[in-house]
């Protein structure tokens, strides 16, 4: 198996990963998956592409993570691992697709508007 190299984006988050095959070590930006995402949930919502296809362990990934916050990040990383077992394996990508992983969320921050203290929130009024 030749290296695969795909991208994943969620908010503000880009994951750019390079897969092969090999023992299932997971490294973000240099550093062990443990180390980056310590927290057991992070690290569950970027192992179940694989655990859908009952594939840990068999992958090596190598990812270069930027922008945006833990869980926006993790959630980039899970679809870039999704669309690249769907280059490996194409009749996976129902299995995946029905777990919606293949998809890209499209939800973004709305930007803040003249005039508003938020993007909707109006500035308090009070009559005196």
């Amino acid at each position: 198996m030749e290296v695969i190299n795909t991208s994943g984006r969620r908010k503000t988050s880009v994951a750019r990963i390079y897969m092969t095959a090999g023992q299932g070590n997971i490294t973000i930006n240099g550093k062990d998956i443990k180390a980056y995402f310590p927290d057991e949930v992070l690290q569950t919502i970027v192992n179940q592409p694989f655990q859908t296809l009952e594939a840990i362990g068999k992958y090596d990934v190598t990812a270069n993570l930027k922008g945006g916050g833990v869980s926006g990040q993790a959630e980039a990383l899970r679809l870039a691992i999704a669309k690249a077992l769907v280059v490996e394996n194409a009749e996976s990508k129902s299995a995946l697709r029905k777990e919606g992983f293949v998809t890209r969320d499209p939800r973004m921050v709305e930007r803040k508007k003249f005039g508003k203290r938020k993007a909707r929130r109006s500035f308090q009024f009070s009559k005196r």
